[in-house]
């Protein structure tokens, strides 16, 4: 696998992962009524930004 393509496989197993964990934030706080952390919220925040910088200075 050349290195374009094994940093696009990167990137699509992280937005899958953010997705997820975003799905079930949405769940819980739309079925159960349960606010996330703080901190879970601000790691997903991190995550999704070094994502984005990855994809920028592409």
């Amino acid at each position: 696998m050349n290195e374009i393509s094994q940093k696009k496989e990167n990137v699509n197993m992280h937005l899958k992962d953010l997705r997820q964990k975003l799905k079930e934030m949405h769940l819980a706080v739309t079925k159960e009524l349960i606010l996330p952390q703080p901190d879970e919220v601000k790691t997903l925040m991190n995550k999704m930004d070094k994502l984005l910088r990855l994809i920028e200075s592409k």
